[in-house]
């Protein structure tokens, strides 16, 4: 047993199962065409990655929690209609893809950045 989701003690291998459940039923493809249709993005520069934080604490409580957060960073250009589109998407994405364990209060959240310009990547 692990330390996770506010210090719950928790099988983590069944939380990371069920994370590659989540992806596997669409949660990131979904907001990947989400991405391309308000963004205007092409779908091959969608990337999606998950990180597994240890430890959270929610005004006094140390446990009872679960945060999910997804950023999004965009070239710069896009408006801020078109920022708060994709967020709220972003957010009713997790509304129905993320379950909280039994337990847990889950706090889900999105937020829309511009990349830096000195932003660079490579492929290949």
């Amino acid at each position: 047993m692990d330390r996770y989701l506010g210090g719950e003690d928790i099988d983590l291998g069944t939380l990371v199962q069920d994370l590659e459940r989540a992806v596997a039923r669409g949660s990131a493809p979904a907001l990947h065409a989400e991405v391309v249709e308000i963004a205007a993005a092409r779908i091959e520069a969608c990337k999606t990655r998950f990180r597994r934080i240890e430890d959270t604490t929610v005004g006094a409580d140390l446990e009872g929690h679960a945060i999910v957060h997804i950023a999004l960073g965009l070239m710069a250009g896009r408006t801020e209609e078109t920022k708060v589109r994709l967020t709220e998407a972003a957010v009713e994405l997790l509304r129905q893809y993320v379950k909280p364990a039994e337990g847990l209060v889950l706090h889900a959240s999105a937020e829309v950045r511009d990349l830096d310009t000195s932003y660079r990547k490579f492929e290949g």
